[in-house]
């Protein structure tokens, strides 16, 4: 591979060759060494620029460390913020492009003591930017719901995911991948950065998703394929009268969370562009299903399974004796396992959602069809329970986004005195901010007039609001648990009792 370019920043001069990268992986090496940073240390990353955190994650993990990317955007100084992030992977050190904010306690380097200098480095005869070590990354979640779920993936893992995402989608030297998602998450980890790597090809990354002149960017670049979320399909499914969308881009890739079918058909109809929808989660090192990028592609499901073994099954729990699998195109719990799966969480907790066999309890409820594609009904979280009957927001919010006036909703069960939960739902109006109360009720009575004709009363909203916009994290998964009859602000709300 050698002087091809491996990454290059999206909106900047700068670029990376796989040759410079493996040269910087061994100024690393030497780093850690004169640092004392022992093969199997954690080393926390709060590094903001694509380039510098691609090399030093990678680097990391290439020298058999452990890399815990951390949002950089955490706040110091609150509960839950950088101090108990870093206390959550167990960092041994923190790398960052910042100098140590006050109220710390940790060992952190500042990304420019560790700079290269590629005038020592010129001569190095490295060759392979990653090593059998016995390196890996170390992910965590906030614990806002509960204990945190502390994820640690070797790298042979990371890799057997990074080689099915190249295989699947056919990815070759030639292909320019764009990344718009945050590399602290697993998906930009390993579909973006270690996908490349094994594939051979050029990753192009954005700080951020920017929608401005979004479509002459891709064609500046020369991207073959986009890695984003149903947030971002959503928002370049009506390209401007003015905007070009490139023909050389093979496919748009959706994971994170739920495609809606409606967004989906909208984005391909406007733009030319395939939308491959997939399924992935932290602890299968990020892909799980996809659907096939050449091939019978279907709206609503996920696909079908890639390097993993799946299985859908009754029960409460993975050793329950009832955890056989769903007959027929019954819905189920959603367990996996193979090479990339893990079989333990960091700290020894939730050990209750892996069975002795090593399947894993997603958390997802699905099914298959007849041809063997999965589609996602629900999270277990999210299941409301209206007066014993389960109900599934998912079946509820592709109804409402059939209508062309909604650009995103969310339906969360709402407390009631009578059946325990009932069905609410959130909306989004394209232009929402400068949504006027007459158009969100025009809108809102179509779609009660559609939810009247297309469902059982059990599963239609009792309510439904017109908000600004949902909250959502930083790849745009929306924060149900923030969701309630006063927060958001409701701009317009129709009781349908």
């Amino acid at each position: 591979m050698g002087t091809q370019t491996y990454i290059e920043h999206a909106r900047r001069e700068r670029r990376l060759s796989f040759r410079e990268l493996a040269d910087d992986v061994e100024h690393w090496s030497g780093f850690f060494e004169r640092s004392r940073i022992p093969v199997g240390s954690t080393v926390g990353l709060v590094i903001s620029d694509p380039i510098d955190f691609s090399v030093a994650f990678l680097a990391t993990i290439a020298t058999g460390r452990w890399a815990a990317p951390l949002d950089p955007s955490t706040p110091v100084q609150e509960a839950g913020g950088m101090a108990a992030a870093i206390a959550r992977v167990e960092a041994d050190i923190v790398i960052a492009d910042r100098a140590l904010p006050g109220g710390l306690d940790v060992d952190w380097v500042h990304l420019e003591d560790a700079s290269l200098d590629r005038a020592v480095i010129a001569s190095s005869t490295a060759t392979e930017p990653l090593r059998s070590e016995p390196g890996g990354a170390v992910l965590a979640s906030s614990g806002t719901t509960g204990v945190p779920k502390v994820v640690p993936l070797h790298q042979s893992q990371l890799l057997h995911t990074a080689r099915s995402v190249s295989t699947h989608h056919a990815l070759t030297s030639s292909d320019r991948g764009f990344n718009p998602l945050p590399l602290f998450h697993i998906n930009a980890e390993v579909v973006g950065l270690l996908s490349a790597i094994v594939a051979g090809s050029s990753l192009v990354l954005d700080d951020r998703f920017h929608r401005t002149d979004f479509w002459q960017l891709m064609a500046e670049r020369r991207i073959t394929w986009i890695n984003a979320v149903p947030a971002i399909i959503s928002r370049l499914a009506d390209p401007g009268p003015d905007e070009i969308v490139p023909r050389r881009i093979r496919f748009i890739r959706s994971a994170s969370a739920p495609l809606p079918a409606a967004t989906a058909a909208r984005f391909e109809a406007n733009t030319g562009v395939p939308v491959v929808e997939t399924y992935g989660m932290t602890e299968a090192g990020s892909q799980i299903t996809a659907n096939p990028v050449s091939g019978l592609r279907k709206p609503g499901s996920v696909g079908l399974p890639v390097g993993v073994e799946l299985r859908v099954v009754a029960g409460s729990s993975p050793d329950d004796e009832a955890s056989a699998p769903v007959g027929g195109l019954g819905i189920g719990h959603v367990e996996i396992r193979g090479p990339s799966v893990i079989t333990a969480y960091g700290g020894g907790h939730h050990g209750d959602r892996i069975d002795v066999d090593g399947w894993l309890r997603t958390g997802d409820l699905g099914h298959f069809d007849e041809d063997g594609y999965l589609y996602l009904d629900s999270r277990v979280d999210d299941v409301i329970n209206r007066g014993g009957e389960k109900v599934f927001p998912r079946e509820i919010e592709e109804m409402i986004l059939v209508d062309p006036e909604v650009a995103a909703v969310a339906v969360v069960g709402a407390p009631d005195p009578e059946l325990g939960q009932v069905p609410v739902a959130f909306l989004v109006l394209y232009g929402a901010k400068e949504a006027t109360r007459a158009r969100a009720e025009a809108t809102l009575a179509r779609v009660r007039e559609q939810l009247n004709s297309a469902l059982v009363r059990s599963k239609r909203p009792v309510t439904l609001n017109v908000v600004v916009e949902l909250p959502a994290g930083p790849t745009g998964k929306v924060r149900r648990r923030d969701l309630s009859d006063t927060a958001p602000t409701v701009i317009y709300r129709l009781d349908c009792r």
